[in-house]
Parts: structure tokens; C-alpha cells; sequence
């Protein structure tokens, strides 16, 4: 028979037989091998063995697995005395022609039982319907029933005040010292079984069973076995059912003759003598999970202490895994703020940190994103001939996506303008690279205005953005609109567009922005609008870089301190007179 030797780890010296079909290694309760490592995945790495053949397999570890000190990152053949890694585990391989060297003092690591089995499927992936709202049969006239007593544990209805408060102080006391100064979740579970075994020494095996956020049913979350070379695991579904349902701690003398469990499959063939199941709820009501614990001494049966005892104890273990899963989501969110943070630094080196230094020209702007990050996106790109196009975009939708499909706008619009004869060309060579570049149903809408600092002209296309305002010295405004706005970007891959060229005189102003600025909204939403914009750049100030404060000042005390709702963005430059 084919086995691993194990040359370093808690085993080492040890051997461990490939003798099924499918040999998992991981941190996880179901896995064949469990390797007690923070650095080891819950399931790590497989052997499977075909047609006399054993190959090993990476399950997508966190930290790899290695034969030979190569990653594997297909299944590998293993051939005679190849070693195998899996983070400071190492073990040699060795077929059937080396057995001789097995002796029959040899100490083999005994793989527990293939996943395939009812009761290791059952701590692995253990389904559980919690619907508490489903009706309970309670079948209290059945004599087979071993059911002995039964505590509310949502409202402590039943507890009994004639257990001894020395024990109960005791217990808790134990429970505290387990807990103290853990916030980890993976280390709370353990902490709170290792106390359970010393507050109940006739237990043999105990569970924390939790409802996880992407699951319906609650998931084995730790487990353990007070005799070592026992792999067997004793979770009964349909009693773990019965207290996340009713809410009431279980005590049962048999629970392998109770006629309220004894279709269940879990239990067939597990001989639970004893065993009692408490929920874990919370004082708003929310149902965490529960704790089980079984014995399978006929003399040493749980008794009606004993789950008093336990319901009082999961009062203090809900608290402590309610304050580790606050603690988790506390961390989940400052990293993720943090993450943010640097999103959005990463964002502002994309815009100019400086207008463009050109005689006779003024250039003003402003941007705030809705969120950390946001689609809107201005840009001053200086042409070899000495022309500055100043593009304007806002990408449909808000916060990362938008942001990431800005950052790709912010280096195709360069390109095609430095590459492209004409701003039009460049606006149908960036719309072809969105449309095209799988990004998925978002389109943009641009505007590019190129600049002539010397025959103080604009060269303007557009693609579906919003219309620029243009002011000359004596307060007369515009919209530079008309029939040559094409689509969106990204929309039709071949569209054209047509470009438009105006002069500018001294003293003009030109302004582009984003619907931020005309969809900002009061509280009761009514918007800003084009008309109320046109009018405020009317009779705003003569500098644009004045004009552009005074407009976002505007804005603002329209929206009465409203949420913003989109990105904001505003561009001005002045040919000054």
C-alpha cells in the first residue's frame, strides 16, 4: 500500500496510509488529514489516487503546495520518494516496492474517514433548514420519547434555581478565563470547546455550529473530540433543526431512541447515549447558531443541571461571539476604507495636479466624487504643435467600476489624441476601443474642446455629453449646441463623429462640466438644472477660476446639505481680455 512519511510536523515519523481513492490535507474538521496551522487552508491540497497511480493537487490554497519544492499548479504525478509540502508539513512518498521498510512498531497517522460519509458531510457542509416560523411537531404523548427536560432560551423559561450557585459561578468564571482578550472568531470557538470540556468532563465531543452570511443554513464552525483516535463525528441535524427552530435547549437521555430523531440520517449508527443542543441567541432575538455537546457514557448521561448549567454558559459564549463578529466586521471595514483611501489617491494622480501654463489663456477646475472614487474625469492634454485639448467624461454609474473605466478612458483619450490627425478621428478611435474592449454595458459620454492658443480657436466634438456653456465679455451666454453631438462612447464600435470649430474672442469663457452639477438635488428633489446654471454663469464672476468656486458654492447651497448624489466636475478657461 502507498503512503506518506511524514519527515517534519507534529506526526513526524509517522505514516499515513493512502489507502482511499481521495486523501484531502487542510485546517478543516472534514478534511483526512488535519494539520493544525494558520498558515494551511481549510482544505488544502488532495491526493487522489487513479488506476494504481497517485497524484497530488493544489485545492487553491492561500500559501501553495509543493512537490520537490516546485509549486503545484496542475495535478503531479508522485513518484518513489518525491516530498511533498504543505507549509512546514513535509512528507516523502513511497509506493508499494518500498514497504519494507515498514515495521510493526511503525506509528501511522490514521486518515479520518472519505468525505462521502454521512457524518463527516454533516460537519463539513452540514445543511440545516432554520426556518423559525416552520411549525414543530412536539409528539409529547409518545412514549419512546427520551426527551427529559427542555429550557426556552430566548426567554430562560425553565431554567431551575435549585442548581447550586457555587456551580454556575464556577462555570463562568471558567468560560471568562477561556474568553478574555480572544476578539478572533477562530479563536473564540476553540477557547469556548476547550472550556466546555472542562466544565462537563463526561463530554466526548462537542460542536459550535454558525449561520454564515452567504449561507442559508448554518455551517460547522469548530469542533472537537475528547479521545483523539476517534473520527467519528456525532452532529444530528434534525435535533441542531429542532433548537434553531423552537429556540429551546435540548437534554435527551438517548438521543438515538428518540422517536423525534430517529429518521434522522446523521444519527444512524452513531450510539449518542446523551446529548444536549442550546441555540445561540442573541437579546435582540437573532439566532447565531447553536452549541451541541454528546457523551456516549451510559454512566455519566447529561442531567437537568447540566443543561441549566449549559444555557447559562451559551448566554456568555453568544456575547463573546457577537463581540468577535462585530470586531471581524469592525476590521472588514476599516480595510476596506482603507482600501478606498488609497483608491482614490490613485484616482487623483490620473487628473492634472496644475491648469495649463498658456499666454493669453486662464484655466480653472474643480472635482469631487460622489463616493471614494467616482466616473467623472477631466483632463489637459498638450499636443506637439502647442494645441491643449481640454476633455470632460462622465462614465454611467458611480464608485469603483466607474473608476476603473475612468482610469482606462484617462490613457485611450491621450493616446488617440496624440495618434489621431483630427479630434474627431480621436473621439471614433477611443469610441471603438470602448465599445470593443468587453467592459461590459457601460457607455460615457465626452467632450473634447482643442484649444489654438494661436488662431484662438475651439475645435469641439462631442459624444452624447452635456453641451458647453460659452460667455463673452458683455454677459451673453450659450450653449454651444447642435446637430454634430454623436452617441455615448462605447454604444455603436464604428460610429463617426462630426467636429465643429468656433473663435474665441477676448474676453470669452467657455465652461464644460458634468451632470453632477445640473442634477444636484434639494432635499425635496427638485434639481439644479441647465437653466439655473446658465443664469449663475450669466452674472458670476469675470475670472474663471472665481466663477468656478462661486458655481460649486451655488450648487451646494441649492442642494440645502443633500447628499450629493453623482460626481461633480467643472472645467473653465477664459481667453483673458
Amino acid at each position: 500500500m502507498a503512503h506518506l512519511k511524514v519527515l517534519t510536523g507534529e506526526d513526524a515519523g509517522k505514516v499515513v496510509p493512502l489507502d482511499g481513492d481521495r486523501i484531502v490535507f487542510g485546517r478543516h474538521p472534514s478534511c483526512a488529514v488535519i494539520l493544525e496551522d494558520g498558515a494551511v487552508s481549510r482544505q488544502h491540497a488532495q491526493i487522489v489516487q487513479s488506476h494504481g497511480s497517485y497524484y497530488v493537487k493544489d485545492l487553491r490554497s492561500r500559501n501553495g503546495t509543493q512537490v520537490n519544492e516546485a509549486d503545484v499548479t496542475e495535478p503531479t504525478l508522485l513518484k518513489e520518494s518525491d516530498i511533498v509540502r504543505v507549509c512546514e508539513y513535509t512528507y516523502s512518498f513511497h509506493d508499494d516496492s518500498s514497504n519494507g521498510d515498514l515495521s510493526e512498531d511503525t506509528a501511522y497517522v490514521k486518515p479520518r474517514k472519505s468525505a462521502d460519509n454521512d457524518a463527516i458531510r454533516a460537519t463539513a457542509n452540514i445543511n440545516i433548514p432554520i426556518n423559525p416560523d416552520e411549525a414543530i411537531d412536539d409528539d409529547d404523548d409518545d412514549d419512546r420519547s427520551s426527551i427529559i427536560s427542555r429550557i426556552d432560551a430566548r426567554s430562560g423559561s425553565g431554567v431551575r434555581l435549585s442548581v447550586k450557585p457555587e456551580v454556575k459561578l464556577r462555570a463562568i468564571l471558567e468560560i471568562g478565563k477561556h474568553l478574555s482578550n480572544v476578539l478572533n472568531i477562530d479563536d473564540v470557538l476553540p477557547s469556548i470547546l476547550d472550556a466546555l470540556f472542562q466544565i462537563f468532563p463526561q463530554a466526548d465531543q462537542a460542536f459550535v455550529l454558525l449561520k454564515e452570511e452567504d449561507q442559508e443554513e448554518p455551517q460547522v464552525r469548530a469542533c472537537r473530540n475528547r479521545r483523539k483516535d476517534d473520527d467519528s463525528m456525532s452532529v444530528s441535524r434534525t435535533i441542531v433543526n429542532r433548537a434553531m427552530r423552537s429556540g429551546e435547549a435540548i437534554l435527551s437521555a438517548d438521543a438515538s431512541e428518540d422517536s423525534r430523531f430517529v429518521s434522522s440520517e446523521s444519527l444512524a449508527g452513531l450510539q449518542i447515549r446523551s446529548m444536549m443542543c442550546v441555540p445561540l441567541i442573541t437579546q435582540a432575538g437573532q439566532r447565531l447558531g447553536v452549541i451541541q455537546i454528546t457523551t456516549f457514557d451510559l454512566r455519566s448521561k447529561f442531567t437537568e443541571d447540566d443543561l441549566d448549567l449549559l444555557v447559562n454558559i451559551a448566554t456568555q459564549c453568544t456575547l463573546a461571539i457577537e463581540n468577535a463578529m462585530m470586531h471581524q466586521s469592525l476590521l472588514n471595514r476599516q480595510n476596506l476604507e482603507r482600501d478606498l483611501e488609497i483608491a482614490m489617491q490613485v484616482q487623483i494622480g490620473f487628473l492634472p495636479n496644475k491648469p495649463p501654463d498658456v499666454d493669453e489663456y486662464d484655466f480653472a477646475d474643480y472635482y469631487e466624487a460622489a463616493q471614494h472614487v467616482g466616473g467623472d474625469y477631466y483632463d489637459y492634454i498638450e499636443l506637439p504643435d502647442g494645441r491643449i485639448a481640454v476633455t470632460v467624461a462622465d462614465v454611467a454609474g458611480k464608485g469603483v467600476p466607474a473608476a476603473l473605466l475612468m482610469a482606462r478612458l484617462y490613457s485611450a483619450a491621450r493616446y488617440h489624441l496624440l495618434t489621431k490627425k483630427t479630434p474627431a478621428e480621436a473621439m471614433s478611435g477611443l469610441n471603438s476601443e470602448i465599445a470593443t474592449s468587453g467592459l461590459g454595458h457601460r457607455f460615457i459620454t465626452c467632450a473634447m474642446a482643442v484649444l489654438d492658443p494661436k488662431s484662438h480657436e475651439i475645435v469641439l466634438v462631442s459624444a452624447g455629453h452635456l453641451p458647453p456653456i460659452a460667455r463673452d465679455l458683455d454677459g451673453n451666454v450659450e450653449q454651444i449646441d447642435g446637430d454634430d453631438t454623436g452617441l455615448p462612447l462605447g454604444i455603436i464600435p464604428d460610429q463617426t463623429f462630426v467636429q465643429s470649430v468656433h473663435p474665441l474672442k477676448s474676453g470669452d469663457t467657455w465652461v464644460l462640466y458634468t451632470d453632477g452639477v445640473t442634477e444636484a438635488m434639494k432635499p425635496n428633489r427638485e434639481i439644479y438644472g441647465s437653466k439655473r446654471l446658465l443664469a449663475f454663469i450669466q452674472s458670476g464672476p469675470l475670472e474663471v477660476d472665481a466663477l468656478v468656486k462661486a458655481t460649486v458654492d451655488d450648487v451646494s447651497r441649492f442642494a440645502g446639505g443633500h447628499s450629493q448624489s453623482d460626481d461633480l466636475c467643472i472645467v473653465a478657461f477664459q481667453r483673458v481680455p
